[in-house]
């Protein structure tokens, strides 16, 4: 197998690569395209450098082939020429010199049809390496665009798979931080708000309490100072009867 007939193989190949196919019997997609992107990278870069050789091959072959026309038509001029020349001197009566020319106009025509030969067998080789050129060219083209497939589908895969990830991570985050669950962290911290606060209410109440106690026993010693005036007029009326018993603020007392 020849060096032309192995990279085109090896550009076929790799452009009609099912990179979904691929992926599908992957077991980490992301890697296997991280490699798959470098293979298609070397492996571009490589068949770019055998076909500039191929083109230069040709190029050459065809720069051969030019030459060989243009000098199979140079030998043709000169055999024209040669052979205008014999007949002008064989016209003069000149046989002898007209006899050479005709023989270079010969030599002429013979290294013509030697270039002729050349050009002509080298035509289908040249018609070859043009169409193997072209086929080199669009396989590496369609590489080109199987690289760029796989490095957007690398990019998406990856887009995705943060995506998923984050999504994961906010569910889970939102899955940890149940309120209505009593064991949670923040059911703890809520109950202990709220028997802090019933101690507050509970110490308020107390507080009120005793202040009202306060102000009842202090309502309750204000009629002392009456009761013990009532209790002086009494002593004194029973001393002495016959004295005019005073009026106690009140109400009147005078008679029992």
């Amino acid at each position: 197998m020849s060096e032309k007939q192995t990279i085109l193989g090896r550009i076929s190949q790799l452009a009609k690569a099912n990179v979904n196919a691929l992926l599908d019997r992957a077991e980490d997609p992301q890697k296997m395209l991280d490699q798959m992107v470098r293979d298609y990278t070397n492996s571009i870069a490589e068949a770019q450098d055998a076909v500039a050789v191929t083109v230069g091959n040709l190029r050459l072959a065809q720069a051969d082939y030019n030459e060989d026309v243009e000098t199979a038509k140079q030998w043709g001029q000169k055999a024209l020429a040669a052979s205008t020349r014999a007949d002008s001197l064989r016209t003069a009566g000149n046989e002898s010199e007209a006899a050479r020319f005709d023989n270079l106009a010969k030599v002429a025509i013979t290294n013509q049809l030697a270039s002729e030969k050349e050009a002509k067998d080298a035509e289908p080789m040249i018609k070859s390496q043009e169409e193997v050129v072209e086929k080199l060219k669009t396989g590496l083209e369609q590489m080109k665009g199987k690289l760029n497939e796989l490095k957007s589908k690398r990019d998406q895969l990856v887009a995705r798979e943060k995506t998923a990830d984050a999504q994961n991570q906010v569910q889970d985050a939102i899955s940890s931080i149940n309120v209505l669950d009593p064991t949670s962290e923040l059911g703890r911290y809520e109950e202990r708000v709220r028997r802090q606060e019933a101690l507050a209410m509970g110490k308020a109440e107390i507080a009120t309490s005793s202040l009202e106690d306060q102000f009842a026993e202090l309502e309750d010693h204000s009629n002392d100072f009456e009761i013990e005036a009532r209790l002086a007029a009494l002593k004194a009326d029973a001393q002495d009867p016959g004295e005019e018993k005073p009026q106690i603020e009140g109400g009147d007392f005078t008679s029992y």
